[in-house]
């Protein structure tokens, strides 16, 4: 159990701290949505949790196989839908290893690899209705 605060700011900004850590983070409306888009929107976070968690997961898996991930990236592109209600309608995951990273990887390892991102705790909890096509580029 983890304990999250979150305050309202005012002019659609919260402040959110960290209950284990104390450490704060703040987010605001995008612009497109009435806000200043001057920090993650709530659904920006969405994707970032994505993103987080499969190179985490992955990482914990890599380091059991004595491989370092160091320097691999995520890029998430985050889409919303048009129609209301206003909702994220797809994730877009690119997974960049590199060069240094995939000439260490075994091919039987890099698909583990990619299913353990397929399958990170947040990317289960992302409801079927978001789609979340993910890309994996070994020689990047």
């Amino acid at each position: 159990m983890v304990n999250l605060d979150i305050t309202y700011e005012g002019d659609l900004r919260c402040s959110a701290v960290h209950g284990p850590s104390s450490v704060q983070l703040t987010t605001d409306a995008p612009v497109d949505n009435h806000g200043l888009g001057q920090a993650f929107s709530p659904t920006d976070l969405v994707g970032t949790a994505l993103g987080s968690c499969l190179l985490t997961v992955m990482g914990i898996a890599a380091r059991a196989r004595q491989v370092d991930l160091k320097g691999t990236t995520v890029h998430v592109v985050k889409e919303m839908t048009v129609e209301r209600p206003r909702r994220i309608a797809r994730l877009t995951v690119e997974v960049n290893f590199p060069q240094k990273v995939a000439g260490a990887i075994p091919e039987t390892t890099r698909r583990d690899l990619e299913h353990i991102a397929e399958t990170c705790p947040v990317r289960l909890s992302i409801s079927d209705q978001i789609e979340v096509p993910m890309t994996f580029n070994w020689q990047h």
